[in-house]
């Protein structure tokens, strides 16, 4: 790179810098600078100029030609990286996986992989995809994509070649037991959107939703769940939410809105440079008189904390469990002009009660406990997480990954339906 080009860029860096250092110190400044706030903008100034610096050193005398884009990308990387371990800078690609997330859809073949023995496996197809269509199986293990050796790939690395645009075609060659010659498929890419929410009726009267995260299609989908469940005779119901992350702010508090009426404050928000901010619930709720139990578990944050919080501040619901992760800030997505993003805490969320949700790293109190505690170890956490995996083939029945000789007893679920099923129990209750 020309020396020429360094100097005219880091020109341009040094006087953004300047600009951004005065527009970083009190508004008074403006009008009336002291020796404090001129201290302040100068400390500032070198520090970016440092930056300048470490770049030019770089470009011109690193054993090797670099990327800038990729010094530039790394420089960001870095300054937020000490903030906290929920900020995050995304390269362009990064910021549209994350959208692709939050929308729940992508396109792409509709298989769950994972890394197995070295290899690229599929754990399942899932329904109606384009995987599924074609016959592909849970175990089959892809040896190649495009006609690429798949051996030693990584995960993320796997998931870049298998989606792309809908209505693009994907070649898998695949080894299965059994058969003594891999099998190619030739599959067209589709839009596949993501299922958060499953539901079943335990007994013949209590009903059972399972939400994995908080997404844009999350309250349709427990809409019609609810409905469903409702049709085949439910008059109590469980939600569980272990092992849920969390996800969109809005999702979470349309979700509680399905339980808490009359105007209830769900959440608030606040921060350094965010007013408070009052999320509240509709004058009416469709469900607000289903006796309702949440599960949580350490895995449990963020949105679901949100949720659980919010029910059990109203008397809503009895949560039972153990203590929720403790994830209680938000993020705002800032898109930045080269397709670029960064994922920035700008707030923390606090229960109607006005509990902080979030963890304190030095005292270790945040999070929500639950009103049943049960202590469930992390080797049976994990069994019982994967015995909700899904396994789907086609032309067969869905079935659990675990088979059911190696299934573990899930007793906070069991804990659960004892309480309803003592229903009278409950009357004490606050209406939503």
């Amino acid at each position: 790179m020309k020396t020429g080009y360094v100097r005219k860029l880091a020109r341009n860096i040094t006087l953004f810098g300047a600009v951004v250092s005065f527009l970083a110190v009190p508004q008074s400044f403006a009008a009336k600078p002291d020796k404090e706030d001129k201290n302040q903008v100068d400390h500032t100034y070198e520090q970016i100029k440092l930056i300048v610096d470490v770049y030019q050193q770089i470009v011109q005398n690193y054993v090797d030609e670099v990327d800038p884009q990729n010094l530039i990308y790394g420089a960001a990387a870095g300054m937020v990286s000490t903030l906290d371990p929920f900020s995050q800078f995304m390269v362009p690609e990064a910021r549209e996986e994350m959208q692709a997330i939050t929308e729940g859809q992508f396109g792409g073949l509709g298989i769950r992989i994972m890394i197995k023995d070295g290899w690229l496996t599929v754990i399942t197809p899932l329904p109606d995809t384009p995987a599924y269509k074609a016959g592909v199986l849970p175990e089959d293990r892809v040896i190649m994509i495009n006609d690429e050796s798949t051996r030693g790939i990584g995960l993320q690395d796997a998931v870049k070649k298998l989606r792309g645009a809908p209505k693009t075609q994907v070649k898998l060659t695949v080894s299965r037991e059994g058969t003594k010659d891999p099998i190619s498929f030739t599959l067209t890419r589709e839009s596949i959107v993501v299922q958060s929410v499953k539901g079943r009726m335990l007994t013949s009267d209590i009903g059972y939703v399972r939400l994995t995260e908080f997404i844009e299609p999350s309250l349709r989908d427990m809409q019609k769940e609810l409905k469903d469940l409702q049709k085949a005779g439910m008059k109590s119901l469980i939600l569980d939410l272990r092992n849920n992350p969390g996800g969109l702010l809005t999702s979470a508090v349309d979700i509680s809105k399905e339980f808490i009426g009359d105007q209830k404050l769900v959440v608030f928000t606040e921060g350094r440079a965010q007013p408070r901010q009052d999320f509240k619930a509709s004058i009416t709720a469709p469900y607000k008189k289903l006796p309702l139990v949440v599960l949580v578990n350490r895995g449990s944050a963020s949105g679901s904390e949100i949720v659980a919080g919010c029910m059990q501040d109203h008397g809503r619901a009895i949560l039972v469990g153990s203590e929720t992760f403790g994830k209680g800030s938000v993020q705002s997505v800032i898109s930045l002009e080269d397709g670029s993003g960064l994922r920035l805490t700008t707030a923390k969320y606090y229960t109607p009660s006005g509990r902080s949700i979030h963890r304190n790293p030095k005292t270790g109190e945040g999070g929500i406990k639950p009103d049943i505690q049960i202590d469930v170890d992390r080797e049976t956490e994990v069994k019982l997480q994967a015995q909700t995996e899904e396994i789907y083939a086609k032309d067969k029945e869905s079935h659990s990954a675990v088979p059911e000789t190696q299934r573990v007893k899930d007793v906070v679920l069991d804990r659960a339906v004892e309480i309803l099923k003592v229903r009278p129990l409950l009357v004490g209750q606050k209406e939503g």
